[in-house]
């Protein structure tokens, strides 16, 4: 069964496989997939030194879930979405949207989101996504380049004299820790499920 599964990602298990079926699955997870991570974005988890929010969560695990091709596809549709005004990211309202939210200081955390989905997905395909050890450390690369471009931006954006890891990086690593946690044990664990239900 494990054979037959090489190179697959959870989302290609579930539904049609190929011709108008396959198309149809896909439009619906890039739609589901930017719903998500519009929701989770928005969700915020009481948590010391700051409350956190569920969007890195949900990008890694898209990511893994979706592979990289649908996954690339499902993050850039969600970036379009953003840029267009909608209220779609972590801290964007109203009067903060859009390219000129964009542009703030998330800007390298969105460039990142990015970067993440593609390597979740790679390494999805590659089985990593199978065990708990795997997947913690595909979540651990992908938070890397989540933060990369993020502190790079900061730093670029505000200047090098500032105190760029304690805006953008220190605050965030128990709440990511958990969140890394978390998204390490689920798709091993349905992937499990989806492997014993159809033993």
């Amino acid at each position: 069964m494990e054979q037959t599964w090489n190179n697959k990602v959870l989302s290609d298990v579930f539904g049609a496989d190929e011709g108008l079926g396959l198309r149809i699955k896909q439009v619906a997870l890039v739609l589901v997939g930017v719903l998500v991570l519009a929701v989770a974005a928005k969700i915020n988890v009481p948590m010391w030194p700051v409350p956190i929010t569920m969007g890195t969560f949900a990008v890694l695990t898209i990511g893994a879930a979706y592979g990289a091709r649908l996954g690339l596809v499902t993050i850039l549709a969600y970036m379009i979405i953003g840029a267009l005004g909608f209220d779609i990211f972590a801290s964007s309202s109203a009067e903060a949207s859009g390219l000129t939210y964009m542009m703030g200081g998330t800007g390298g955390y969105l460039v990142g989101y990015v970067l993440a989905t593609l390597a979740l997905g790679a390494l999805a395909q590659r089985g990593w996504d199978r065990s708990v050890g795997w997947m913690a450390l595909a979540m651990l690369i992908g938070t890397v380049l989540i933060y990369v471009p993020g502190l790079l931006w900061l730093g670029q954006l505000y200047g090098w004299d500032k105190p760029i890891l304690q805006w953008g990086l220190t605050p965030f690593l128990i709440g990511d820790a958990l969140k890394l946690a978390l998204a390490a044990v689920v798709l091993p664990t349905v992937w499990k499920m989806v492997g014993d239900a159809r033993r």
